[in-house]
């Protein structure tokens, strides 16, 4: 058994929590994570930072088996990652970025850019669909000034989920760096970073590997990360030193990591290969958001976003069109029930989300339906 299982705290003596978390992050764990978060850990210990080496290669595992990538833990949140990857692989010269935007986690990627004076240029497109690939290959094809292409895997503004695979082929024909922020898609969707031949995919520990927040990790490609030495514009999240001074001090962080949250994802990880790792999670998720749809569109509520291009993290539901609706009013009865669930983020529509990760289950998306039914008031 990997040296991170052995939880020594027995989880039947973690209380319940009063409510599920259908959020896309942070979101519902299981006792056995939480019950990894009770116990104190020295950041200097060997035996804290084998767990941190242990968790590298896990997560390095989970998408690719050709020795081509590495992983790099970064304290703080899923953005403080993305902002370091972007920042750390694109160089002070010759370093315009050209990132897709159909959301707010685009958005924020463009914004990265121009806090950190990267020269940025956006192909926005309207939030409730994806990209053309072919007005992609026209941006690539005439902009030779472009050094490297980011994209969000899902966006959670709507739970709409982008084509990677087809966005990352035109990419590498064109000899581009390529960024893929996984943030709300990594442990709970397949993907195979060989084959993607990304350079930097970015994700954090309270998404589908259901940790705690806390830190992000991002899987570099080693070659690429070989050439990054000198390029970050911040200290803390000069993801190139962060991850030297892992390779070179055994799992050592450059500043305090955030040890209770390592150990939970640690744990978390464990119960990922538990349940049949990445396909069986994905599974599990894609049944979740199936009943949920099923059910919600039932009880008279339509989705924002096609079936074909949605994901099963996160649906968006158009508000009823009710005057007597109130998106408060029916947060606070769910939650009353044992739900939270989360306002929209669609900027033209009025609408609001559910999310369908974490420690959830079929038989709690069954007993959400009810309390929607319960909390319907219009």
């Amino acid at each position: 058994m990997p040296h991170s299982c052995l939880n020594t705290i027995d989880p039947t003596l973690i209380p319940d929590n009063p409510y599920l978390l259908l959020t896309p992050g942070p979101l519902s764990t299981s006792k056995r994570v939480r019950a990894a978060l009770l116990k104190d850990w020295c950041t200097w210990d060997k035996e804290y930072n084998d767990v941190v080496q242990e968790i590298r290669s896990r997560l390095v595992a989970l998408a690719s088996k050709s020795g081509a990538y590495t992983a790099v833990l970064m304290q703080g949140s899923g953005t403080f990652s993305v902002e370091s990857a972007v920042t750390t692989l694109l160089p002070p010269i010759d370093a315009k970025v050209l990132v897709l935007t159909n959301g707010a986690y685009g958005e924020r990627i463009a914004q990265i850019a121009s806090y950190a004076k990267i020269p940025c240029l956006t192909c926005n497109v309207e939030e409730t669909t994806t990209f053309s690939l072919e007005a992609l290959e026209h941006l690539l094809c005439n902009d030779p000034s472009i050094r490297a292409v980011a994209v969000v895997h899902c966006e959670t503004t709507t739970g709409i989920l982008n084509p990677i695979v087809e966005i990352a082929r035109i990419v590498k024909a064109h000899h581009k760096l390529l960024i893929v922020d996984a943030m709300s898609s990594f442990g709970g969707i397949e993907i195979d970073l060989d084959a993607l031949d990304a350079d930097v995919l970015i994700s954090s520990s309270n998404k589908c590997i259901q940790g705690v927040p806390g830190f992000g990790f991002m899987l570099f490609k080693k070659t690429t990360l070989a050439t990054c030495q000198g390029n970050a514009r911040s200290l803390s999240l000069d993801a190139y030193e962060q991850y030297a001074t892992m390779e070179n001090g055994g799992g050592k962080w450059r500043f305090t990591s955030p040890t209770h949250v390592v150990r939970a994802f640690a744990e978390a990880l464990c119960e990922l290969e538990d349940e049949g790792g990445v396909a069986a999670r994905y599974a599990r998720y894609r049944t979740n958001q199936r009943l949920l749809v099923e059910g919600m569109e039932a009880l008279g509520f339509e989705c924002v976003v096609e079936k074909a291009l949605q994901s099963p993290i996160i649906t968006s539901f158009y508000s009823p069109k009710s005057a007597s609706y109130d998106f408060q009013t029916f947060y606070a009865r769910l939650k009353a029930k044992g739900f939270v669930i989360y306002p929209g983020k669609v900027s033209h529509v009025e609408s609001f989300r559910i999310g369908t990760i974490g420690h959830v289950f079929p038989e709690d998306i069954t007993r959400l339906l009810k309390a929607v039914q319960e909390a319907i008031f219009w």
